[in-house]
């Protein structure tokens, strides 16, 4: 599941989420009136004061605000808590960092529901003869905005197995809660504004709206068991059919321990490298050979299987935001990504070009920038003798320290170079899910502290490129 959160850690359990539209409604109006009177009290209680004071009333407003926002939204989960999520591992690269920090507020920890709350689901969806086939534990293995996980067995054969199961209305609310994230981010006036927010919230809702089919995530997760059936490396949930639905997946339950669990943290350095090449190879599989990409790298959403003689394995969770991208955007895609590496700039110029990252009218100056933030996001992949390696970050070995770098915080601040220096351009909708992979990759890197020689791995794909 994404964002999961231990529900076995949860002290207290929800015994309703607002989820009729009308309640709903009501506590996102609240919001968005409270921040416009806040906005307004503002501008009466800085009129007289200078520059430095206003700043730092503006940002005790946001942080306020996001407080507020936070409080208000533990019965609301659903589609609103999933949007904050989305939209803010978008914008650590592309909103001002106060648009961020209102969107990360959206992402308030809740708990699940009781199991009172969550059983007429069940009840609805598979009915007195099949729930009689299963036992079912009442509390709640995750939870997540969207639904929680419950560990059950099946009777018969004594298989352990997982229901996700999906929280009451909560695709019903979709349009509903874009459309007030869309007022609550005007109402505070914290995006730039040539900034495209149609095209942002079009590929998010088709997002949500996939994440609540759960037969379509049945399907998903059979495929990715398809095509990793025969490598050892990578352990894809068996879906049950028999005990899923519209609103409730069924899999099989897959033991293992997230990458921040000690026992995964206090492995040698060789085995948590191999583990991070699996990862890192299972990543580019997607992009240069399948076409096919889970686009939710939450850290939740993987598991570590450790094996006594060492061919430790990864655990796969969570498909329900698997994208699929056509050639006409994989194509220059995949040569932006060679060009950049090789450092060949007729070919990442031209890709750059048909993406429509920049456009031929465009001054030098961007065109320059956003090259130089685009070769630097290979970085880990250069030679020890490529010239971008001035700071050191490989090692003579040709090996790179994922856990100490400072690149998320460089490219950071090309991008704002970027966006304070040049009219803003909303980048092409493919990408918004994209980045977020990459960055939840990034992320899984650091946490296993890997030091890894990349570049051969990548190269491998690189060279299928025309």
């Amino acid at each position: 599941m994404d964002e999961k959160k231990s529900a076995k850690k949860q002290t207290k359990s929800l015994e309703r989420i607002k989820s009729s539209m009308f309640s709903r409604s009501l506590s996102l109006a609240k919001l968005t009136l409270q921040a416009g009177a806040s906005i307004a009290q503002h501008g009466v209680s800085t009129a007289l004061k200078n520059k430095e004071g206003k700043e730092e009333n503006w940002k005790r407003l946001l942080q306020n605000q996001a407080s507020l926002i936070s409080s208000e939204l533990g019965e609301l989960k659903g589609s609103l808590m999933k949007a904050g999520q989305m939209l803010s591992m978008y914008g650590e690269h592309f909103f001002p960092p106060e648009a961020n920090e209102i969107l990360k507020s959206l992402q308030s920890d809740s708990p699940p529901l009781s199991w009172e709350a969550i059983e007429p689901t069940l009840k609805k969806n598979l009915g007195p003869e099949k729930l009689a086939l299963l036992e079912i534990e009442k509390e709640a293995l995750a939870s997540a905005s969207m639904g929680q996980v419950h560990r059950a067995r099946v009777k018969a054969s004594g298989e352990s197995i997982v229901l996700k199961i999906q929280y009451p209305n909560v695709d019903k609310a979709i349009d509903s809660d874009l459309k007030a994230i869309r007022t609550l981010l005007n109402t505070l006036k914290l995006l730039p504004r040539e900034f495209d927010m149609d095209s942002l919230f079009a590929e998010v809702r088709e997002m949500l709206i996939q994440e609540t089919n759960y037969e379509l995530e049945a399907q998903l997760t059979e495929d990715f068991y398809q095509r990793l059936q025969g490598d050892s490396r990578y352990v894809v949930p068996r879906v049950l059919r028999e005990f899923s639905g519209p609103k409730i997946l069924a899999t099989t339950f897959e033991r293992g321990l997230r990458v921040d669990d000690p026992l995964i943290q206090s492995l040698p350095q060789e085995r948590r490298n191999k583990i991070a090449l699996s990862f890192l190879d299972l990543y580019f599989k997607e992009i240069f050979d399948w076409g096919v990409v889970q686009t939710d790298p939450h850290s939740g959403n993987y598991r570590i299987r450790i094996n006594p003689q060492g061919h430790d394995q990864l655990i796969l969770l969570d498909f329900g935001a698997t994208r699929s991208y056509n050639q006409d955007f994989l194509i220059p895609y995949r040569r932006m990504v060679k060009g950049s590496l090789l450092n060949d700039r007729p070919m990442f110029m031209q890709a750059a070009l048909d993406l429509r990252f920049i456009h031929d009218q465009d001054d030098e100056e961007l065109k320059k920038v956003f090259e130089e933030f685009c070769f630097q996001t290979v970085e880990p992949f250069i030679s020890y003798e490529d010239p971008r390696n001035n700071l050191g970050q490989i090692d003579r070995e040709g090996l790179y320290d994922w856990k100490s770098t400072d690149l998320p915080q460089r490219l950071s601040k090309k991008v704002f170079q970027i966006v304070r220096k040049h009219s803003w351009r909303t980048p092409p909708r493919e990408i918004i899910f994209l980045d977020r992979k990459t960055g939840g990759v990034f992320i899984f890197l650091s946490m296993i502290r890997a030091k890894i020689r990349g570049r051969d791995l990548l190269l491998k794909y690189i060279e299928r490129v025309p």
